[in-house]
């Protein structure tokens, strides 16, 4: 196992060839897949894996903090394995996601925050990518 993968021994689950690979997929992945995405990699290399392999293997990593779940796509769940604080940027045509590693200020006005305390923010924001600007 590489130095990245170490990170994955601590997940309580029994490290398979199968979640090895799937940890390998995931390693560094900007993709945001979704777990048939996932499942039909991996599946490729293992055809024998089930895909309640795939989705344990996620609920676990995103359990111990080493994935993300993505809800801005509301046709499937993505994942990001970039646990860092970002924000996305989002195709509104093929759905591909784009990381955004900047900060931005946002001011909550009082009235609207009510007594909630303020603990961070996820910005999404909408657009084309190239791709499907050219398509038109």
């Amino acid at each position: 196992m590489d130095f990245k993968m170490k990170k994955f021994r601590d997940i309580n689950l029994k490290l398979t060839p199968q979640r090895l690979a799937i940890f390998e997929y995931l390693d560094d992945n900007k993709s945001h897949p979704s777990a048939e995405d996932i499942y039909l990699e991996i599946r490729k290399k293992y055809p024998t894996i089930s895909f309640a392999t795939v989705y344990k293997t996620l609920e676990a990593l995103k359990k111990q903090g080493l994935l993300l779940e993505l809800t801005i796509d509301p046709e499937r769940r993505r994942y990001d394995p970039g646990t860092e604080h970002h924000h996305h940027l989002i195709c509104i045509d093929c759905k591909k996601i784009v990381d955004i590693h900047a900060d931005f200020r946002v001011d909550v006005p009082e009235d609207a925050k009510g007594s909630f305390e303020m603990l961070g923010n996820h910005i999404e924001f909408y657009g084309l990518c190239p791709e499907c600007k050219k398509k038109g």
